[in-house]
């Protein structure tokens, strides 16, 4: 058995190594991060990214240099951690308040077909939204909840789509932050540290779409997951953790499929765990980890029932199902252009009228481009779609086409406009917003490659983090925008590999120092 042990672990690890390093690789040597005239995008950093800079290597130098300096710093940030994170924390939440307020455009990619067909049961009438629901049923749920959220509330508005969007991604932060309080208690301040960057640079609360709303739920299945792996909790505790695991692994799975990847890592690290014979193992545990698999089974299946049969008997869209678009057509667009959307496969799926015409049309397209490829031509694709998939720190922003309906050369005059300067294409701080989100995700990624040790939680995390890259290898990619949805995933990772990346990085400065 241990030899089973062993060998899953080693597979694991040769995945992880190999992806991780890949993805640390091009963030570092992505043109995000290019200071000054960017010939890639055509934008320039300003000022503001220089200042930045020279106040964060002062402040450094400030603390390695001035004792005064650095105990101020370690007594405000660091001994007084619970006091100062959730003050930086509620500091943020204020700064997205304002930003929401001032910068609320209407996105028109899919998130913008999303909130039309919601706010006026008139617009599903219309024969393009019908064909867009046919063709993509995957977006039918959520779409279906935010009609049930305007009915409810009586509120339509896109700015208030962005507020939920709020709501839902700090929510997700929360519970990662209470997952690190279950798991790693004195990583608590770093964890609320953490997220409050991560909430800095990150836009996408004003895209109400599939891959933040997912967020709260991976969040929370994790949350879930660390509840009943702690020793020491009640029973009833984990009882209940058990029954909300299995309703939002099934309500993750309607709203994004591939978000519930971390379960199926979950399930192969508890594998690999029994295969280690442990002393203290009674009957007693036994007994109760049948009952939370029961629990789990039960609550998860009668949630996708429920869930299911109101999506198949709702009367909102009228949908011909026979149109939906096969996986595999995701899995052809995968491995052309840079892996990821493909306008003229996109096209056939509108015009080939069945399933199945849909799905022999795909195939042929797939094993053709394989053919063409060849392994070594296919395996050079690989690595540079790894790059397209996981090196932009901005997750894609931009990328997609239509991304806002308006004019996306903002004034400077209002305050609104100064805001979108820096997150709309052509605007004067665009390159600004560039730099310091790759900054922050190079940082990110740099923690966890340091800060590896052994460790079960981390390993869940590790695979979690491997099932999202190949997932996306795999299937349609080709921008960073798919990786959002594995955020609470990295962002744990990054939190409790802080300290030993922290320790490791002295070790090796001391080291050098004495060379």
């Amino acid at each position: 058995m241990n030899t089973i042990h062993n060998l899953g672990y080693k597979i694991i690890n040769i995945f992880w190594r190999i992806l991780f390093a890949m993805t640390l690789y091009f963030a570092w040597t992505s043109p995000n991060i290019i200071l000054g005239d960017n010939s890639t995008f055509g934008t320039s950093t300003t000022w503001l990214t220089t200042y930045a800079i020279i106040i964060i290597i002062a402040l450094i130098v400030s603390i390695i240099v001035f004792p005064k300096v650095k105990n101020s710093f370690s007594f405000i940030f660091l001994r007084k951690q619970y006091i100062t994170a959730p003050l930086f924390f509620l500091l943020i939440i204020i700064l997205q308040i304002l930003f929401v307020y001032y910068v609320h455009p209407v996105s028109g990619f899919d998130a913008g077909m999303l909130h039309y067909a919601a706010v006026n049961p008139k617009h599903v009438l219309e024969p393009n939204v019908a064909a867009y629901y046919s063709l993509n049923r995957n977006n039918l749920p959520i779409t279906l909840l935010m009609r049930w959220i305007i009915v409810q509330t009586g509120y339509s508005s896109w700015i208030f789509f962005d507020y939920i969007t709020l709501i839902l991604v700090d929510l997700s932060a929360i519970l990662n932050i209470l997952c690190v309080a279950l798991i790693r208690r004195k990583a608590l301040g770093t964890a609320i540290y953490m997220h409050c960057a991560w909430l800095l640079f990150f836009p996408s609360i004003i895209m109400p779409y599939t891959d933040a709303w997912s967020l709260p739920l991976v969040s929370l299945f994790i949350l879930c997951y660390c509840i009943m792996i702690k020793k020491n909790l009640h029973f009833i505790f984990k009882t209940l953790a058990a029954i909300l695991f299995g309703l939002t692994i099934i309500c993750a799975y309607f709203i994004k499929p591939s978000a519930i990847i971390p379960v199926i890592a979950m399930i192969l690290i508890e594998l690999l765990s029994l295969t280690v014979r442990k002393e203290h193992f009674s009957i007693l545990r036994l007994v109760q980890i049948v009952i939370l698999l029961s629990i789990i089974s039960g609550s998860a299946l009668s949630t996708y029932k429920i869930t299911g049969n109101a999506i198949d008997e709702q009367r909102y869209i009228k949908i011909q199902a026979w149109r939906s678009i096969p996986a595999i057509h995701f899995m052809s667009m995968g491995v052309y252009g840079d892996g990821g959307y493909d306008a003229n496969q996109a096209l056939e799926m509108a015009v080939l009228p069945t399933k199945k015409q849909k799905t022999e049309y795909s195939k042929k397209m797939l094993f053709r481009r394989l053919k063409q490829l060849g392994a070594f031509g296919y395996l050079k694709f690989i690595v540079k779609k790894q790059s397209n998939n996981t090196a932009d720190g901005t997750f894609g922003w931009l990328k997609e086409g239509h991304f806002f309906r308006e004019n996306q050369k903002p004034t400077t005059k209002t305050i609104s406009g100064k805001l979108k300067n820096f997150i709309y294409l052509y605007g004067n701080n665009i390159a600004d917003f560039r730099f310091m989100a790759q900054a922050w995700w190079i940082c990110i990624l740099s923690i966890i490659a340091l800060g590896y040790e052994n460790w079960k939680f981390r390993d869940f995390l590790k695979l979690s983090l491997v099932g999202g890259f190949i997932f996306l290898l795999l299937f349609e990619g080709g921008r960073s925008r798919y990786i959002i949805q594995y955020l609470p995933v990295i962002l744990l990772l990054a939190t409790t590999s802080f300290a030993p990346a922290v320790a490791r990085a002295r070790r090796i400065a001391d080291w050098a120092r004495r060379k």
